[in-house]
C-alpha cells in the first residue's frame, strides 16, 4: 500500500488523509468485473480535485450523485412545519408510525400523532426549521435542526436532531432529540 491507492482509497502510508465519504452511484460496471452500487470518495489535505488533479480515467463520468428518496421526504416534512397543519404533518407518517420526543413517552399510530401535534402547534405563532446537517442511509435519515418557533410574543430556539426510520417513502418512527429544559424556559 503506497497511501494513494487507485480511486483516491486512503492507504495506511497516509496517517493525515481526511475521509469524507459520499454515496454515490457507478454507471453500469466495466470489464464485467461486477462491480457498482455505492463508495467512497478520499480528499487528502493540500490535494484539489482540479486540474492537478484530474479524474482517475477510469471513473471518470462514471458518478452522480445518488439523492436518497427517503431525505426528500424528511425535507418536505420539515418544510411542511411552518404551515403549522397537524393532519398533513401526520400524513408523513405509515398507519403504526411512531413519534417520539425522546425527553417524552412514544406516540403511536398516527391518528394520535394527529392528535399529539395539533395540541403544541395550536399553541404556536409560527415555526421555521433550519436544517443544519441532513444524512440518509437506506431507511435512516437523521437531521440536525434549529427549530425557530414562536409561541405568541416568546421565541424559542430548540437545537434538535431527528432520526427518522422510513417505510415505503412514510415516516415509521421519529426520534427527536432535544432538551425540555431549553423548550420550557424558553417558553415560559
Amino acid at each position: 500500500m503506497t497511501g494513494r491507492e487507485p480511486h483516491g482509497h486512503a492507504g495506511p502510508g497516509n496517517r493525515d488523509a481526511a475521509i469524507v465519504a459520499f454515496r454515490f452511484r457507478f454507471a453500469p460496471p466495466t470489464a464485467g468485473n461486477g462491480e457498482g452500487g455505492h463508495g467512497a470518495l478520499t480528499f487528502f489535505p493540500g490535494h484539489s480535485m482540479g486540474a492537478d488533479h484530474p479524474p482517475d480515467p477510469e471513473c471518470a463520468g462514471r458518478m452522480e450523485p445518488l439523492m436518497n428518496a427517503n431525505e426528500q421526504v424528511i425535507r418536505d416534512f420539515i418544510a411542511a412545519w411552518p404551515r403549522l397543519d397537524a393532519e398533513e404533518l401526520g400524513g408523513y407518517f405509515s398507519e403504526d408510525g411512531v413519534y417520539h420526543n425522546m425527553p417524552a413517552a412514544p406516540v403511536t399510530g398516527r391518528a394520535n400523532i394527529v392528535k399529539f401535534i395539533g395540541k403544541f402547534v395550536s399553541q404556536w405563532t409560527s415555526t421555521e426549521w433550519d436544517v443544519l446537517n441532513i444524512l440518509a442511509n437506506g431507511d435512516v435519515v437523521i437531521a440536525e435542526r434549529l427549530d425557530r418557533t414562536r409561541i405568541g410574543a416568546k421565541a424559542v430556539n430548540l437545537p434538535c436532531c431527528g432520526v427518522f426510520e422510513m417505510r415505503d417513502g412514510k415516516i415509521r418512527v421519529w426520534r427527536d432529540y432535544f432538551d425540555m429544559g431549553t423548550y420550557v424556559k424558553a417558553a415560559t
